[in-house]
């Protein structure tokens, strides 16, 4: 690993919101992946529309997108920046819901956070819709998949 400088750190070792003032807005992305792990008759009520709840995918989706122009607001040194596009795509499999955000931004730092604030607010929506039917359910694999636009610029989680 790169031996960088902590930038959340002043010289004192004081947590600091990094001064992002001087660097030039250019177009970002971050796309993020987890996993909700539902019991079977839970998958079952996904696919039949009955949950008791309601529609369990589009509470999950407007509550990622919701997650993503938020995150500051959750991760005290996280930049409020213009979140100019947010999908979240959800996907019903044998095994739960394979939940993917995509955050788009021309601003002066990244995204990354708020793609794995929305995956995960959008797996704890869905948690929240489906406990009454299934305690056991579970939420894995939050992560980053891919990053673009910055100094530091195109980056892949490797296969």
């Amino acid at each position: 690993m790169n031996e960088q400088p902590f930038t959340h750190l002043d010289s004192a070792g004081k947590a600091r919101m990094v001064d992002v003032t001087e660097k030039q807005p250019t177009v970002r992305e971050a796309t993020a992946e987890g996993f909700v792990t539902c019991a079977a008759e839970v998958v079952k009520a996904l696919r039949d529309g009955t949950v008791p709840k309601g529609d369990v995918l589009a509470v999950a989706r407007i509550a990622g997108i919701q997650a993503a122009k938020r995150t500051p607001e959750l991760l005290p040194l996280a930049h409020l920046i213009g979140v100019h596009g947010a999908t979240v795509d959800l996907e019903i499999t044998d095994d739960g819901v394979a939940i993917s955000a995509t955050v788009r931004t021309a601003d002066r730092t990244g995204v990354e956070m708020e793609a794995l604030t929305s995956v995960s607010v959008a797996a704890l929506a869905i948690v929240d819709m489906v406990k009454g039917i299934d305690r056991t359910v579970e939420i894995s694999g939050v992560r980053l998949l891919s990053k673009s636009g910055g100094r530091s610029g195109e980056w892949r989680r490797p296969v």
